[in-house]
């Protein structure tokens, strides 16, 4: 049976192609543009589907790029240009495990919006699968994890996405499309002055990350959202930013090279040691999203999400020197700890990824756990699309 929902998303393409139109708000679309960008090193704010000058000026240098018109507008030859996460949009499809693209983002965007904790990484792996089970038993649907069309329905009227009817099109575009870029650039224009954000706590992040990222105090944070700094931030939880005045500029070519590095890195220390590149990539976006700040609840840090005693294992043991805790050091360690697992189960990928998510001595002495079963299992699958 098709619902209206799933096949009238036109409009919603029209809306995603324009996140300067929805600045002043949330456009759960604008996550998965978020994402895609985030993928190609461009940007790295949060995903917040917020559409505000961080997101813009990373999407015009993509489009720069790949020799697309700058207009900061994510039209459907923006969104082919950015491979398998440029599309579907969110309600194009039905989404079950293994799916990957823009629309898996935007899903698990609004998952975390609604305090279920997933990554936000727009592959459907087994902990976005165990967030749609719970969604739907809060909705009391039918929970098998499958979001179809009663799912996408009981969604959109939870937490409003763009969808609308194919006929409003043509005059959408033509009312509005020569006020978005205005409205763009109005927007990149400000950003000196003011920003206003809502901001969705990740794991591993504190008040005092938070506060630095925005460039405000733990107090005004604090008082802002009637919070206790003294107490543990909850995953999920959504943080009202306040202003932020005389915020200094930052050309999007600096956050550029500074984050499209990390590819780099990856892609570099991956044939140094000889690990497969798509392999490195795939678990470092797993791990990460490609986010060297990214601190986790049990001390995992930085691209590749090594404990402290993996970290000086691998510096000591492996590479017979000190690196520095930068995202050059954190990648090395990272895939010099990956090829020596490789190395020591002899090139299977399936346990070496194991070793690396329970332990290698874990391995050896119990087999492989479940959890790191379907680990590796999402990590080989979508070593195939990095």
């Amino acid at each position: 049976m098709r619902v209206r929902i799933l096949f009238a998303v036109t409009v919603a393409a029209c809306l995603a192609a324009a996140p300067a139109a929805l600045a002043a708000g949330q456009n759960p679309q604008t996550a998965g543009l978020q994402v895609a960008l985030r993928a190609q090193g461009l940007y790295r704010g949060p995903i917040d589907a917020i559409s505000g000058p961080d997101t813009v000026a990373a999407l015009r240098a993509f489009q720069r790029i790949h020799g697309l018109p700058a207009t900061g507008l994510a039209d459907p030859r923006t969104r082919a240009a950015m491979g398998p996460l440029g599309g579907p949009l969110f309600g194009a499809r039905t989404l079950r495990r293994g799916a990957f693209g823009w629309d898996v983002a935007v899903l698990q965007f609004l998952l975390v919006r609604q305090g279920i904790s997933v990554p936000v990484n727009a592959y459907f792996d087994g902990p976005t699968l165990h967030g749609v089970l719970l969604m739907q038993r809060r909705l009391h649907l039918r929970h098998d994890g499958v979001v179809g069309p009663h799912t996408f329905t009981a969604i959109v009227r939870r937490d409003h996405v763009p969808l609308a009817r194919q006929v409003v099109v043509k005059k959408v575009k033509k009312a509005h499309g020569a006020k978005q870029v205005k409205r763009v650039k109005k927007a990149h224009h400000h950003k000196r002055r003011t920003l206003t954000a809502v901001h969705v706590v990740r794991a591993g992040e504190t008040l005092s990350s938070i506060a630095r990222h925005y460039g405000t105090t733990v107090a005004k944070l604090a008082r802002r959202n009637h919070l206790d700094p003294a107490q543990f931030l909850l995953i999920g939880t959504r943080l009202r930013v306040p202003h932020v005045h005389h915020v200094k500029a930052t050309r999007v070519a600096d956050r550029t090279v500074s984050v499209a590095s990390v590819r780099s890195l990856l892609d570099h220390w991956a044939r140094h040691y000889g690990v497969s590149i798509h392999l490195v990539r795939a678990l470092a976006w797993m791990e990460s999203g490609y986010n060297n700040a990214l601190v986790s609840s049990a001390g995992a840090r930085g691209i590749m999400q090594l404990l402290p005693t993996t970290f000086r294992f691998a510096e000591g043991v492996l590479i017979g020197h000190h690196l520095r805790h930068d995202a050059n050091g954190n990648v090395r360690a990272g895939v010099a700890y990956l090829s020596h697992l490789l190395h020591d189960f002899h090139g299977d990928k399936r346990l070496a990824l194991a070793g690396w998510y329970q332990g290698e001595a874990a391995v050896r002495k119990h087999g492989v756990y479940r959890v790191s079963r379907q680990f590796a299992k999402d990590v080989l699958a979508l070593q195939h699309r990095m």
